[in-house]
């Protein structure tokens, strides 16, 4: 999708902000590093919400990427490499306090906040659109918390977003970091509709002339059938294990080909991570609203900061690309217990996210 930027703001501008008729048009705006989100784009995103929520001529706002290829691969994990490596994570931790607190005000915007979820919709890219009230897949959505194939752990609010999905699917994505397509993220509830990828474009313009109902109806339509349904007998059974040693055992005994091959897909992935994912998954079912749960998730990210898989993790998958992270501990018996609780402990060096003092239990309705 793109987007015409208003007047003084450039065309190479990482995020485009254009309004047409009742709607506020926010476009990411790095197709070549697939829309990857840096401190300043979600400043300036925050900055649009603030003058569209109090201009009465806006009346929705709609995000989508630029370029053909998705709405948002994520954050820049590779400054985030570069500022752990040399500089302790100081600029990440500010990041993440910025784009956590967007996320939730994203959850809570009083006006439609419609995400045009089309293409590759990873991580950071998941908490920009998933939280928002409407979210639109297409038949090219492919929607994924890989953090755990990183060294880290799904955040942006991906933990609150997973426990709430059916079943252990959502312990399924989280922790093989699964993508998911069109249909599966409707099942998961990490979208509301599906519209062809080429009507996009047509539903942006009928959103600028007509009340939002009325234009999601033109185009709205089913979609390309999942695969998750098929799949929940034995995700269900196997990850609904107490600890991520026993999901991989009850995935190698079950005997389903598909099993088998996410048990390996696990023992690929950062012990550690996995072991702290499948701790705050389990914590988010009980903490209650997002807000709570982003203050849970600041707190094991600025703990990933001074843990060693989180750069290792980016140094093979992005950095290098050998795809041979050296993760320590590198087996999951080595982690213990105490390894996973020191991502959950108050925060000594930085002040705490704080959201929870400012959650609202009143629910938006628009």
């Amino acid at each position: 999708m793109t987007s015409t930027p208003p007047t003084g703001t450039p065309g190479d501008a990482p995020v485009l902000l254009d309004t047409t008729g009742r709607i506020g048009h926010i476009t990411l705006n790095r197709p070549q590093a697939l829309n990857a989100l840096t401190h300043p784009m979600v400043r300036r995103i925050d900055a649009a919400l603030t003058a569209w929520e109090h201009d009465p001529a806006v009346e929705a706002v709609v995000i989508g990427g630029a370029g053909e290829r998705g709405l948002c691969a994520g954050g820049d994990i590779r400054a985030i490499h570069e500022d752990a490596r040399t500089r302790g994570g100081r600029a990440s931790a500010d990041f993440w306090r910025d784009e956590y607190r967007l996320n939730a005000r994203i959850a809570r915007y009083p006006k439609p906040y419609i995400a045009l979820m089309d293409g590759i919709v990873m991580g950071g890219g998941v908490g920009i659109s998933a939280h928002g009230s409407v979210r639109i897949v297409t038949e090219r959505s492919r929607i994924a918390m890989p953090e755990t194939g990183i060294g880290f752990v799904p955040d942006v609010g991906g933990t609150y977003l997973l426990a709430l999905v059916p079943g252990e699917l959502g312990t399924h994505l989280a922790l093989t970091g699964a993508p998911v397509g069109a249909a599966d993220a409707l099942l998961c509830g990490l979208a509301d509709h599906h519209v062809p990828s080429a009507a996009l474009d047509a539903l942006v313009t009928d959103l600028a002339a007509l009340p939002v109902r009325e234009a999601l109806a033109r185009h709205v339509r089913p979609a390309p059938p999942g695969v998750l349904t098929g799949r929940r007998e034995w995700i269900d059974a196997c990850y609904a294990a107490d600890t991520v040693e026993e999901i991989v055992e009850r995935l190698l005994g079950h005997g389903n080909p598909e099993a088998k091959e996410a048990a390996e897909t696990l023992l690929a992935k950062s012990p550690t991570s996995l072991k702290v994912t499948l701790a705050a998954l389990r914590g988010a079912r009980h903490l209650g609203p997002l807000e709570r749960v982003l203050d849970q998730e600041y707190r094991v990210s600025c703990a990933a900061l001074t843990a060693p898989d989180l750069v290792e993790g980016i140094r093979a998958q992005v950095v290098d690309k050998d795809r041979a992270p050296r993760w320590s501990p590198a087996t999951l018996a080595e982690v213990t217990d105490a390894d996973v609780r020191r991502f959950f402990a108050p925060l000594d060096e930085r002040p705490e996210l704080g959201l929870a003092a400012t959650a609202s239990t009143e629910e938006v309705v628009w």
